[in-house]
């Protein structure tokens, strides 16, 4: 019977960890501390690479930043200075882009 090369035999060692081989580790990017997720199925258990992005958590001048520079007109603007302002901002003292017709 011959053996499957895309299938390998790996023991569960204690607190359940699992060595890959490093043929497996090599083919998927995967080094230590690398994160993976693992998926329960009607068939076994799946293990993939899994992506982790960084959350950008956003000042309160980030986000007055983005009010003022979705401003697509000077109407709209003056709105925006005013949201701006009811969040205690000075609109003169965020970076933005201001609408041409401002």
């Amino acid at each position: 019977m011959a053996v499957d090369p895309m299938k390998q035999t790996v023991k569960i060692g204690r607190r359940g960890t699992i060595v890959l081989p490093v043929s497996v580790r090599r083919s998927y990017g995967l080094e230590e501390g690398a994160t993976a997720l693992i998926e329960e199925r009607d068939d076994g258990i799946l293990i993939r690479p899994a992506a982790v992005l960084p959350i950008e958590v956003y000042t309160a001048a980030r986000k007055a930043a983005f009010v003022l520079s979705g401003a697509m007109n000077a109407d709209d603007y003056a709105v925006a200075c005013d949201e701006v302002r009811r969040m205690g901002l000075d609109p003169e003292k965020i970076p933005h882009s201001k609408p041409s017709d401002t």
